[in-house]
């Protein structure tokens, strides 16, 4: 028999009728409903479960957070010596050939070239951030920066 939404059923001992406590003697759970007799517990609203005793204690144990989070994202940064070992003469520099060429770990994040090194190749810098002395080194080998 093929499995359908028209034949579906819990597994054996998976659903069970709830106990009808508080229903004659003869059920047998009748007259204290299986609370035993008198006492707190076997009063109606007795027995409060969830109260926290000693939440003093808990607070001074639990470690606070200390500091602060930073909500901006972090700036990548390619030096032009990487940009000259990786891209050939003309290519196109941005923040997706970067990652193709594996100097970056991901595209989402803003990129900074820096001047470090030396660059002879004229390239185009495209959707990056670019640092004075890189720009001059780019500009110098006949690039450009958009």
């Amino acid at each position: 028999m093929a499995l359908s939404l028209s034949n579906l059923k819990p597994s054996r001992g998976s659903r069970s009728n709830s106990k009808r406590v508080g229903r004659g003697n003869a059920s047998g759970k009748g007259t204290t409903a299986g609370r035993g007799t008198k006492g707190q517990k076997a009063r109606t609203g007795g027995r409060g479960r969830n109260k926290i005793r000693g939440m003093r204690r808990l607070v001074l144990a639990t470690p606070k957070l200390r500091g602060f989070s930073r909500q901006g994202t972090e700036t990548v940064a390619v030096n032009l010596r990487d940009i000259q070992n990786a891209f050939r003469e003309g290519a196109v520099i941005n923040p997706r050939n970067l990652r193709t060429k594996g100097l970056i770990a991901s595209s989402d994040r803003t990129v900074k070239i820096l001047g470090t090194g030396v660059l002879k190749k004229a390239v185009r810098v495209e959707g990056c951030l670019v640092s004075v002395s890189a720009k001059d080194k780019i500009l110098a080998s006949g690039g450009e920066v958009r």
